[in-house]
């Protein structure tokens, strides 16, 4: 079923014709992005083009592109099982429609069997792998370490080391503090994305209650976690998403002005293009 997108297929259109220097890299907002390499390899990690789950969870963002409209992909990494990172509408039409190879823990692959990708929407069951930490998955010019990750909402979430040339780009799901100390420690990270929000009212998945919760780092997590992973630039995510979860992430300045990393900032909103060269 085509998604509405607000952009029509304007991103889609962009991130194809693009001829990076090095590595371009687009926040699709939530926690989702499309890294683009000069040797014109395409990759996505946790894409997502849901609504949520109205009225518990409210989409606060455009949805910026069409699943179906992709023609350009080569792989697609999930970082853990929950909806806003492996999501059969947002995800399996890429599939579909490109050959692309899937990516993501045991857990991830019990959401995709739940959904039925494979005859919902005609994914090949060659085309989905699985990957546990220690793995390395090559990608086009594209190098892909899986490391552990923290997160205690998932069920077995993973981060994820991206490699091109000496340019290094670090993606962390939504996990917290906990275990990056030793992925600082083995990679040089030029960029890395963490996801950043607030604690709000949530209705209880399972008793409708508006519940006391927090899905992601908060503003001294997310630089702790920054500096476990000592990275030479920070770029906050999901903090955009969800109605009651947002938050403002240029406070993160004065959180961490003094720590030694990350030694910058950058904000990026949905649809913005960072360049690492």
């Amino acid at each position: 079923m085509p998604v509405d997108s607000d952009w029509n297929d304007a991103l889609v259109r962009e991130v194809e014709s693009a001829t990076p220097d090095g590595l371009a890299i687009w926040y699709l907002g939530c926690n989702g992005f499309v890294l683009k390499t000069s040797g014109d390899t395409t990759v996505f990690i946790d894409p997502y083009v849901g609504k949520g789950d109205p009225p518990r969870t409210l989409r606060m963002i455009p949805i910026p592109f069409d699943p179906t409209d992709v023609t350009d992909c080569d792989a697609i990494f999930g970082t853990h099982e929950h909806v806003d990172h492996v999501h059969g509408p947002s995800q399996a039409p890429i599939l579909a429609g490109t050959d692309a190879d899937y990516y993501t823990s045991d857990s991830g692959h019990d959401v995709i069997a739940e959904e039925r990708w494979t005859e919902e929407w005609d994914v090949d069951a060659g085309q989905l792998h699985e990957i546990e930490e220690g793995d390395t998955v090559e990608v086009g010019d594209l190098t892909v370490h899986v490391e552990p990750a923290n997160d205690p909402d998932a069920v077995h979430p993973v981060s994820l080391v991206f490699e091109h040339g000496d340019t290094t780009f670090f993606h962390g799901g939504d996990a917290r503090p906990g275990a990056f100390e030793a992925v600082g420690e083995a990679y040089d990270i030029d960029l890395g994305v963490l996801a950043f929000g607030t604690i709000g009212m949530i209705d209880d998945s399972e008793t409708g209650e508006p519940t006391r919760t927090q899905w992601y780092n908060d503003e001294n997590m997310i630089i702790e976690a920054a500096n476990h992973l000592q990275l030479d630039t920070l770029l906050p995510s999901h903090w955009d998403m969800w109605k009651g979860m947002t938050t403002e992430p240029t406070v993160l300045h004065n959180h961490a002005d003094s720590f030694d990393f990350p030694k910058t900032l950058t904000i990026a909103k949905i649809g913005d293009r960072v360049d690492l060269s």
